[in-house]
C-alpha cells in the first residue's frame, strides 16, 4: 500500500558566482530546420529551433530553448492515472510533451514501480510510481535547486532511476542554470533519494561545471553492494562532461556511500584522451565489481572499464566493438532530433547458468542502409574478449530500430531487449514507430523472433501521420534520446514516449496531450 507523502525541502546548492559569457559551444552545428509547432486558438504557444543532436550541443538543447524563448509553462500536472483495461497504460496524463523515459522495479517488492520523463515546457523532472505492477500510476514533480540571481532559471532532464536492495529509491537527473536572455551559466548533477517509494524526494545537487566548452549531460543510475562493506550499498551515476576537451569533457562517475548523500567523482575514460564521449551507463557484477560503458565518437567504438574498489580507481578502458555510425543516426522517424548511439548494459545477477556475464547493446547502422540493434556479451575470467555483435531484431527488409534499453532478469537471467520499430509504416516512408521487445534465454546467444510488438497504436513524430493539428507533437524533441525496460523474474515493462494522443485536450490545460509517457507489462 502507498506511504502518506512526506513533504520535504529540496538540499540546496552551494557554489561559486556563474560567469555569464557567451556560449559559442552553444552554436548549431547541425541544424535542421525551424519547429513546425504552430499556433491554434486555443494555445499561444510558440516554438522552439529544431535541431539534432550534435557533439558540440548538450541533448537537453531542446528544452533550454523552449523555455528561452517561452518562459516555463504554468501548466499543472493532472491527476494521476486511475487504471485501464488497454494493455498500454498512459503513465504521464499530462497536457504537454513528455518524453525520455525511465522506469525502474523494487526487487524485494516486484509490484511496486518508479518511473520518470523530462517535461519539455514545464522545469522540473517528473517521477511515477505504480503499487499495481503499472496498471495505474501516480505523479510528482522532482526538486530543484533555488534560482540564482535575477531574471534566472533552473530546469531538469534526463531521467535515470534505480532501487537498491533495501527499498531506497533513487533518481538521478541534470540540473541546467540559465539567466533569462543571459544564456547557460551552467549545469550541476542531482540525485534525488525517496523513501516512500517514489511519493516524495530529498535531492543533493552536486558536480557544478560551468565555461564555454563544459555541461553534464546524459547521466545513468545504478546500485550495488559497497565492496568495502556488502552490507551496505553504494550508489553509482555516470555521465559526460559535454563538449570536453582531455581537462574537461570525458566520462565521469560519482560514487556515494551514504545514500546520496555525498558524492565522490572519478573519471572513468583516458584522462589524456579528448574526451569526446556520450552514453555512459554504469552496472554492477555479481562480484561487486562496478563497470562502464559508453559510446566513444571519436574513436568510433562503444568502450568499457571497470572498478573493483567501488569507483575509487580504474583499469584501462577496453573495446567492445567498432562500429559505423559514430555519433547518431539522422533517421526519418527523429529527422528532427537524430536517433543517438549509446549503449545499454546489465550483468547477469541471477543463479543461472550465465551468473557473470556481462551484456550490452547498442544501435548501428545495418547492411541494408537502416538502423538496427546489436548485442554483444563477455563473462569476466572466463572469455578473452566480447562476443562479436549480433542483431537481436527480426530480419525482415529496410526497417530503422533506434532508442532502446536492456534488462537483465535477476530471477532468471534472460536477456531482455526493448526498442522503437518503424516495420509497421506500409508507406516506406519510416515515420511510424511502435515498440517492440525481445528476449535470449540462452545467454544473449539467440533473441526470439518474431518479436513482441508491445504498442497497440502506432505514433508518427515527423508528419503526424495526417492528423490534425500537427502542431500537438514537439518536433524538436521527437521521442527523446532512449526509453527504458525494467525485468524480474519473467515480467518486463517497458516504457516510452507515444505520440497517439498528440490530438486530444483536457479541461485541465488550453494545449493538447502532445508526447505522453505510456508503458505496458510483458511476460
Amino acid at each position: 500500500m502507498p506511504l502518506p507523502v512526506r513533504s520535504e525541502e529540496p538540499v540546496p546548492l552551494a557554489f561559486a558566482n556563474f560567469v555569464i559569457s557567451p556560449r559559442r559551444s552553444f552554436r548549431m552545428t547541425l541544424r535542421r530546420g525551424f519547429a513546425l509547432l504552430i499556433l491554434v486558438s486555443f494555445t499561444a504557444l510558440l516554438c522552439a529551433a529544431q535541431t539534432t543532436n550534435s557533439p558540440n550541443d548538450p541533448t537537453w538543447w531542446d528544452k533550454y530553448n523552449y523555455i528561452r524563448k517561452n518562459g516555463a509553462s504554468t501548466f499543472s500536472a493532472v491527476a494521476p492515472t486511475t487504471g485501464t483495461k488497454s494493455a498500454n497504460v498512459d503513465v504521464s496524463n499530462e497536457c504537454g510533451p513528455q518524453s525520455e523515459t525511465y522506469i525502474t522495479i523494487d526487487p524485494n517488492q516486484p509490484k511496486i514501480l518508479a518511473g520518470g520523463s523530462n517535461e519539455i515546457f514545464r522545469l522540473p523532472m517528473r517521477g511515477y510510481f505504480s503499487f499495481n505492477g503499472g496498471s495505474s500510476w501516480g505523479g510528482i514533480d522532482l526538486p530543484l535547486p533555488t534560482a540564482q540571481g535575477a531574471n534566472s532559471y533552473n530546469f531538469g532532464s534526463d531521467p535515470t532511476l534505480a532501487y537498491d536492495r533495501f527499498n531506497n529509491l533513487y533518481y538521478g537527473y541534470i540540473v541546467v542554470y540559465f539567466g533569462a536572455g543571459n544564456g547557460v551559466n551552467g549545469s550541476a548533477m542531482a540525485v534525488a533519494r525517496s523513501q516512500d517509494f517514489g511519493q516524495s524526494y530529498a535531492a543533493t545537487f552536486f558536480g557544478f561545471l560551468s565555461g564555454s566548452n563544459h555541461f553534464n549531460d546524459k547521466p545513468m543510475i545504478t546500485t550495488g553492494p559497497n565492496p568495502a562493506n556488502p552490507s551496505r550499498d553504494n550508489v553509482y551515476i555516470a555521465w559526460d562532461a559535454a563538449s570536453g576537451g582531455s581537462t574537461g569533457g570525458g566520462i565521469r562517475v560519482a560514487a556515494s556511500s551514504d545514500s546520496a548523500a555525498t558524492f565522490t567523482i572519478t573519471r572513468a575514460d583516458d584522462p589524456s584522451g579528448p574526451g569526446r564521449s556520450i552514453g555512459a551507463v554504469p552496472f554492477v557484477a555479481p562480484d561487486n565489481t562496478l563497470w562502464v560503458a559508453w559510446n566513444d565518437y571519436s574513436a568510433n567504438a562503444i568502450m568499457v572499464n571497470s572498478s573493483a574498489d567501488g569507483g575509487a580507481t580504474w583499469g584501462s578502458p577496453q573495446v567492445i566493438a567498432y562500429k559505423t555510425l559514430a555519433f547518431q543516426a539522422n533517421i526519418p522517424a527523429e529527422s528532427f532530433r537524430g536517433a543517438l548511439v549509446y549503449p545499454s548494459c546489465a550483468a547477469d545477477r541471477s543463479a543461472g547458468p550465465f551468473r557473470g556475464r556481462l551484456y550490452c547493446s547498442w544501435m548501428d547502422m545495418g547492411p541494408n542502409g537502416s538502423t538496427d540493434i546489436y548485442l554483444s556479451h563477455f563473462t569476466p575470467g572466463h572469455d578473452a574478449a566480447w562476443s562479436v555483435p549480433e542483431a537481436v531484431t527480426d530480419p525482415i527488409g529496410v526497417v530503422d530500430r533506434f532508442n532502446h534499453w536492456l534488462a537483465v532478469d535477476a530471477i532468471t537471467g534472460d536477456v531482455n531487449v526493448s526498442f522503437y520499430d518503424t516495420r509497421n509504416d506500409t508507406t516506406g516512408a519510416r515515420t511510424m514507430t511502435d515498440v517492440y521487445f525481445t528476449q535470449s534465454k540462452d545467454g544473449g546467444t539467440t533473441f526470439r523472433s518474431p518479436n513482441t510488438r508491445v504498442t497497440n497504436v502506432s505514433s508518427n513524430e515527423h508528419d503526424c501521420a495526417g492528423l490534425f493539428p500537427c502542431a500537438f507533437i514537439n518536433y524538436g524533441n521527437q521521442q527523446g534520446d532512449y526509453e527504458g525496460l525494467a525485468s524480474f523474474n519473467g515480467v518486463s515493462h517497458p516504457i516510452w514516449t507515444d505520440s497517439r494522443n498528440n490530438t486530444q485536450t483536457s479541461s485541465s490545460c488550453t494545449v493538447g496531450a502532445m508526447e505522453e509517457v505510456f508503458s505496458a507489462t510483458v511476460k
